[in-house]
């Protein structure tokens, strides 16, 4: 084979990046392969770090995942600052849950009653208070709930700081797709790149996003049941800061949600919609982001639009991850993420590496539909 390494990464998002940035921190040899590194669903998503205020009723375990993955943030985000030289804006001041219409409050008081129930720190508060705290909010806002712990970074500064802190630590960044898996004796041992090289590694980790369940060369069984789930996302530019924390909220049962940055942008989001491979940003998608965020903070629409795109978040069918070593020997997983790509990064990273506790590895195993009746 042309080139060896310890561990070859499949897919330069945030998943694959922060896992080979770990390795190369390790002193393995490191190679990540990706036509178009931080391109795909990281170069979408919003950068919510929200495991208290995206909690629901049936996702308990993936909330332990997010808790324990925010809770490894702060220093992460500071490590990987100071190894790129790069600014995360990452943030810390919280997110405001927020209500609209009558039935949208009944939604968010049952919803609080749960946080509470589980022991999480968020706040109830009036209309009124979340207009003190966030004075851009329509008068219709009928209240709100404050979960003080969360937190948000930019995914696009993430990226490009670990593609950084990664050059840096001395891996290689192999700029093809991935035409197949190669075995031998039952175990993964390479890749074939799209331009005929092949690579050969001690483990591949395939990070592939909602391309992970369609790369040839591995058995139907080791193949990670994902799936793509389209969001559209809207990001709006405001010559002075609109909001100060990220704001979720509910409209007539529709979900939208506000985040701030730093330089004024702020970012609209998202839908999610079942349409396969489907990256088409349609008006119809971007005019439901913006029917909702108007009826909550109705300045919105007198901003710039900066930038308006459609990722592809990768699915499963429990919405966990799968993180872990694989049923084929020499191949681990870290894809499944949906919503939560980057939030989980840090976790993901631990797990690959065995820094992380049993009960974490268990939920995220990609063994776990097998072991099912």
């Amino acid at each position: 084979m042309a080139h060896r390494f310890d561990v070859l990464v499949i897919g330069g998002g945030v998943i694959g990046l922060s896992v080979a940035w770990r390795a190369a921190g390790r002193g393995l040899r490191v190679a990540v392969a990706d036509p178009a590194p931080a391109s795909g669903a990281s170069h979408a998503a919003a950068g919510m770090l929200a495991p208290v205020s995206e909690v629901t009723y049936t996702e308990e375990p993936l909330l332990r995942l997010g808790l324990a993955s925010l809770q490894r943030w702060p220093a992460f985000a500071a490590e990987l600052a100071e190894a790129s030289g790069h600014d995360l804006d990452y943030r810390t001041d919280g997110t405001l849950d927020v209500a609209f219409g009558s039935d949208d409050l009944a939604a968010l008081d049952d919803l609080a009653a749960f946080v509470d129930k589980l022991g999480l720190p968020a706040e109830r508060l009036t209309g009124r208070e979340c207009r003190r705290l966030e004075p851009m909010l329509a008068p219709a806002v009928r209240g709100g709930m404050l979960a003080g712990g969360d937190a948000w970074v930019d995914p696009r500064r993430v990226t490009r700081a670990l593609l950084a802190a990664l050059e840096r630590a001395g891996g290689a960044l192999l700029r093809s797709r991935v035409a197949e898996v190669l075995t031998a004796s039952d175990a993964v041992t390479g890749v074939r790149l799209a331009t005929g090289e092949t690579v050969g590694a001690d483990r591949v980790v395939l990070a592939a996003g909602a391309w992970s369940g369609n790369l040839a060369g591995l058995p139907p069984e080791a193949l990670p049941p994902v799936r793509p789930v389209k969001g559209q996302i809207m990001r709006l530019r405001s010559p002075a800061p609109v909001l100060r924390r990220c704001v979720r909220g509910a409209v007539h049962g529709s979900n939208v949600y506000l985040v701030p940055r730093g330089d004024g942008e702020v970012v609209l989001g998202a839908t999610q919609e079942e349409m396969g491979f489907d990256t088409r940003v349609t008006a119809g998608g971007l005019w439901e982001l913006l029917r909702d965020a108007r009826e909550l903070v109705p300045g919105v629409t007198e901003l710039e639009v900066a930038d308006v795109v459609a990722g592809l978040r990768p699915g499963t069918p429990d919405n966990l991850p799968l993180v872990g070593p694989a049923s084929v020997p020499g191949l681990w997983l870290a894809t499944g993420h949906h919503r939560g790509g980057v939030l989980l990064a840090p976790l993901t990273a631990d797990l690959c590496w065995g820094e992380a506790d049993r009960e974490l590895s268990t939920i995220c195993s990609p063994l776990r539909f097998r072991e099912r009746p």
